[in-house]
């Protein structure tokens, strides 16, 4: 028997998925053990072993791989807790990351936050300018060596950042990407120097034109490279030694998989790892329901996500911003903010309710966790509000106390506010929905769709109990709930069915029409070097696929476009990808915005190989149930308040008793082994085929 494990280790959370090779699917939950994470991930793949009536050493030898996603990157680079590198450039260019191309006062913030200039922080330096040092070299924009590298100048400007205790040294040279020797050198040169120096070098990691990206995307990988493969290795040296046999994989923001042997030399890379797997999940459970545009949301203990899927593809970026920095890391584009279970909920200076983004985490945890938290969480408003049972999560594994969950709303919101306990539960939901909502419409109405047109899925540990008010207030006609073996491991389960997804790049400015004979050379060039990188992965795949891509811009302007090019490379197929890039350009700014007189470029190359895995996920059908009739399921009536309307009895249904063709009228609460599924009034679910709740918003904006 052979299994492929799933691991999503969240803020709060670590899930997990195990699936055979004769179709099982089993999923499990543990909490997350900060700062030692890999702990947690041993954890839940005991809640797995128990499950399948084995040990953790008889799973472990029978495993073919670990897909394992995680936040640990993300966070260190979000919090600033990262640890102090060098950065070495070309002479006159080190200010660059300073400057940065002005975008970095504003890239990543709200409107409201751009509106308040005098609130706004001026410091966003990405680490201090002793350690930042310039080289004498210089590579023209063609290629060629203008100035030779002064080695001596190398040897002196490394020592000085090894007498400073640097656990890693970034360089990015002006036109490295055109002529990458000079970097190269000066890595061997530090090698010479300090063997074991964590050294990233732009040409590798990020080989684009526009210096300040370029600096700052290499600068984080450095950041997160060293703590990268410390965890990484820690965690497949307890792997091995609890027999894991089966290669350990690390999920990219990409959407794709690389082994963890290969993961810290691209850090970068694994930035958004653990935001993606949902978004694949839903790739994958799309398919087998017919859902070709999906909206994505995740809400687990810290964060609520949103992504899309349309025509069944999941949408794609280049770049991301991390702390007003842009990032050159391609990307499933995921959009977050800080509104999930764990979300604390406070009054600002001016008296008005906000929630999050700061979140209790797993430690303390929600002030009903009992475990030392005292500010309230919207876990803690969904206790009060009778959403979540009193006996606890994780089937009562995870006890709650309501009795601090009223305390903490009671003395931080409710007593400030004049309000009762209740009152203010009810505001903290009503908030949380109002804030999801909004992000929901930025993500899907802003980038040109129409809501209509979607299905949303809802997962994560919280997801659930919200979704039916989030889906309605976008205007979608259903909500899907993935339930059955995976639940609020949804995330992990699309880890699972991840294949291996590796990227090459190259930045090539011209001007159209271009010279097909080139444009082919450096897809050629971009081809052969993702499938070396496939070929060192050491894996059996059943199929490569290569996709190739195109960054498209007017002349003179900003705002790029990747446009597909996976046909064949002549002066026509050229033209039309010309043509697609302009149809693309008036779909997102309007029609008559483009401005074909000024001419259109060609600026970044792309190569997108996938290495499918010999393993196809699905999700197991379900029993049929005799009759519509659910009641054999109802397990209690509890006063649960989902609207202004206040209390109202609410039949409370047991998960593991519904079948497939089980209806549902609201109000309604389906309790989960791993998460709580909320019906409101004037809704209705039904259990499909594959034990998800599928859930009819009807004229859901009225809640």
């Amino acid at each position: 028997m052979g299994y492929i494990i799933g691991i999503d280790v969240g803020g709060t959370f670590t899930d997990a998925v195990l699936a055979d090779d004769e179709g099982n699917i089993v999923g499990a939950k543990a909490p997350s053990t900060p700062p030692d994470y890999s702990e947690g991930v041993l954890d839940v793949i005991g809640v797995l072993a128990e499950q399948m009536g084995l040990t953790v050493r008889q799973v472990l030898a029978n495993t073919q791989h670990i897909a394992h996603g995680t936040t640990s990157s993300l966070n260190a680079l979000v919090m600033g807790n990262v640890p102090p590198v060098g950065f070495i450039t070309t002479r006159g260019h080190r200010d660059s990351i300073y400057i940065m191309n002005v975008e970095g006062r504003y890239l990543g913030g709200s409107p409201e936050q751009l509106q308040s200039v005098v609130t706004q922080s001026k410091s966003h330096g990405l680490i201090p300018k002793r350690h930042a040092h310039e080289v004498t070299e210089r590579v023209d924009r063609d290629g060629n060596i203008i100035v030779p590298l002064d080695e001596d100048d190398v040897r002196m400007t490394v020592r000085d950042l090894i007498d400073q205790n640097v656990s890693g040294i970034a360089v990015s040279l002006l036109w490295s990407f055109r002529n990458p020797t000079h970097e190269r050198r000066i890595r061997d040169i530090i090698h010479e120097i300090a063997p074991e120096m964590f050294v990233s070098i732009s040409s590798e990691v990020s080989p684009r034109i526009r210096e300040f990206a370029r600096n700052a995307t290499t600068i984080m990988s450095t950041q997160i490279g060293p703590g990268l493969k410390h965890y990484l290795g820690n965690l497949e040296n307890a792997l091995r030694e609890e027999g894991l046999k089966g290669p350990l994989l690390v999920m990219q923001s990409n959407g794709g998989a690389i082994v963890a042997e290969e993961a810290p030399a691209n850090a970068i890379s694994t930035v958004g790892s653990v935001l993606t797997g949902g978004v694949v999940g839903s790739v994958a459970l799309g398919a087998q329901l017919g859902h070709p545009n999906i909206v994505t949301t995740d809400v687990g203990g810290t964060t609520f996500l949103v992504g899309l899927v349309v025509d069944g593809e999941p949408v794609r970026s280049s770049t991301t911003v991390i702390n007003h920095h842009p990032i050159n890391v391609p990307t499933l584009e995921v959009h977050a903010i800080g509104s999930g279970g764990g979300a604390i909920a406070w009054i600002d200076k001016g008296g008005n309710l906000q929630v999050g983004p700061k979140s209790a985490q797993a430690v303390p945890g929600p002030a009903c966790y009992d475990q030392g938290g005292t500010e309230p969480t919207n876990t803690d408003a969904n206790l009060v509000l009778g959403i979540l049972p009193e006996r606890g999560l994780l089937g009562g594994k995870k006890s709650l106390n309501i009795q601090r969950a009223r305390e903490a709303i009671r003395t931080r919101i409710a007593e400030p506010l004049g309000m009762s306990v209740e009152d203010a539960a009810a505001a903290i939901y009503q908030v949380q929905n109002a804030q999801t909502g909004d992000l929901l419409r930025k993500t899907v109405v802003e980038a040109g769709h129409d809501p209509r047109d979607f299905i949303l899925y809802a997962f994560g540990g919280a997801g659930p109990a919200n979704c039916a008010a989030y889906a309605a207030e976008l205007g979608v006609q259903q909500a899907v709930v993935p339930l059955g073996p995976v639940a609020s491991a949804f995330s992990a389960f699309g880890l699972a069915t991840s294949d291996v997804v590796l990227t090459a790049e190259l930045s090539d400015p011209a001007t159209f029409p271009l010279d097909a004979r080139s444009v082919e050379r450096n897809f050629q060039k971009l081809g052969n070097q993702v499938l070396a990188s496939l070929e060192r992965q050491g894996l059996n795949f059943k199929s490569v696929e290569l996709h190739r891509e195109t960054d498209m811009r007017y002349s003179m302007q900003l705002a790029e476009l990747p446009i597909p090019m996976d046909q064949a490379i002549t002066a026509e197929s050229l033209e039309e990808a010309a043509a697609r890039f302009e149809r693309r350009y008036a779909e997102l700014y309007g029609e008559g915005s483009g401005f074909s007189a000024a001419g259109i470029q060609a600026i970044t190359y792309r190569v997108r190989a996938e290495g499918k895995l010999a393993v196809s996920l699905e999700l197991p059908p379900i029993d049929a149930a005799d009759t519509a009739d659910p009641s054999a399921a109802q397990i209690a009536t509890r006063p649960v308040r989902l609207s202004s309307a206040g209390y109202m009895d609410t039949a409370i249904f047991d998960y593991t008793k519904l079948r497939s063709g089980h209806q549902i009228t609201g109000p309604a609460v389906i309790e989960v082994p791993t998460t709580t599924v909320v019906v409101p009034e004037g809704m209705s679910g039904e259990i499909d085929k594959l034990g998800n709740l599928v859930i009819l918003t009807q004229k859901g904006s009225q809640l």
